[in-house]
């Protein structure tokens, strides 16, 4: 019998999920990919070089609020299921200016579900039957869990925070509505706190490496008690590709890594490793945790966010292979090995003292 392969079209695939995401799939299915991405600032080609001359994998430049341009590529590339990872994601930005989120996250969602429904109204038979919209969003639309023992669900309210969630919040509400109204087949999946190699450098893990290895100051948002679930990327590619191909039509799904932790124990484990794997040469640092520096807290800042994954394990069979542990020394030991990517990636024109101490 001949293997049912699909062809995804992931938007976003240049970015730090995104690209994960592609190469698991070129190295572990048979599928193939086309990469939909503007390449913002945090777009980067160079984390997909090990896969970009294999036949089964095409990049198109396309921003997402275009939708001539999508319909294009709907057209020339007949997708069997899209993977929507495209999207501004950085919380401090969102303060700083919500313009863009509400740009990308709202109405580029919007423009991709009306481009995906004209494509999947126009298919015919199996190609139609098996067609599916997988809307990839953040554990951060629940809100804030600060003061409770409880965990986010799947049928937790919706209580954003801040700009960038309440725009993820709003794709998550339409891309729920074109499901019931219209019919398309959609999936939705909320993650936590993802971390791994090839991580743009305005995030919390990677920021902390590169600043300690620099000697700066490692900045930490107010006390650094505030809990995040982690979850190492890899294991959300995994998790992303299961539910794509064996998720229940109309369902959603939470994503975690079953690893809670407050971002100083985080900061400070990065510091322990680093101290075994590359001893501090700076003047006056014996280890690299005394580099660490409270600043001010971010407005709105959420205190703990915590992910019940107990459907996605009980559905669909999905767990995370890492812990905390080995990930964040994978993570490291990756870093350490390719401080030219980090140095290219680090970011320019923005202040980085304010960057990374939350979202990954």
């Amino acid at each position: 019998m001949r293997e049912n392969v699909k062809k995804f079209l992931i938007t976003g695939g240049a970015g730090f999920i995104g690209s994960s995401l592609i190469k698991h799939i070129i190295h572990n299915t048979k599928n193939s990919v086309v990469n939909v991405d503007k390449l913002t600032y945090a777009g980067n080609l160079e984390s997909l070089k090990s896969i970009d001359n294999n036949h089964r994998y095409c990049f198109e430049k396309v921003d997402i609020c275009d939708a001539i341009e999508l319909r294009y590529i709907f057209k020339k590339h007949s997708p069997d299921i899209v993977i929507h990872l495209a999207a501004e994601s950085h919380v401090d930005r969102s303060i700083d200016g919500p313009n863009e989120f509400i740009q990308t996250n709202i109405v580029g969602t919007y423009l991709l579900l009306e481009e995906a429904r004209a494509y999947w109204s126009g298919l015919e038979g199996l190609k139609k039957d098996e067609f599916k919209f997988h809307h990839v969003s953040t554990d951060e639309v629940y809100g804030d869990l600060e003061g409770t023992d409880l965990l986010f669900t799947e049928k937790t309210s919706y209580a954003p925070s801040s700009p960038y969630s309440a725009s993820k919040a709003s794709s998550d509400h339409l891309v729920r509505a074109w499901h019931r109204t219209f019919g398309l087949p959609t999936l939705i999946t909320n993650c936590s706190n993802n971390y791994g190699p090839f991580q743009f450098t305005e995030k919390l893990i990677p920021l902390i490496i590169m600043k300690a290895l620099q000697g700066k100051e490692l900045p930490v948002y107010g006390d650094g008690k505030q809990i995040r679930d982690w979850l190492y990327v890899d294991d959300h590619a995994r998790a992303l590709t299961h539910v794509a191909l064996k998720g229940k039509i109309g369902e959603t799904y939470n994503i975690g890594g079953h690893n809670e932790m407050q971002n100083i124990q985080v900061v400070k484990e990065i510091c322990l490793i680093l101290d075994q794997l590359v001893p501090s040469n700076f003047e006056g640092i014996k280890h690299y945790s005394q580099l660490i520096t409270h600043v001010g807290d971010r407005a709105g800042h959420d205190v703990r966010y915590a992910i019940d994954a107990s459907k996605i394990a009980n559905e669909l069979k999905w767990l995370p292979d890492e812990t905390f542990i080995t990930g964040i020394k994978k993570t490291v030991q990756w870093y350490l090995d390719n401080t030219n990517w980090l140095k290219n990636a680090q970011v320019k024109g923005y202040e980085g003292e304010r960057l990374g101490v939350i979202k990954s």
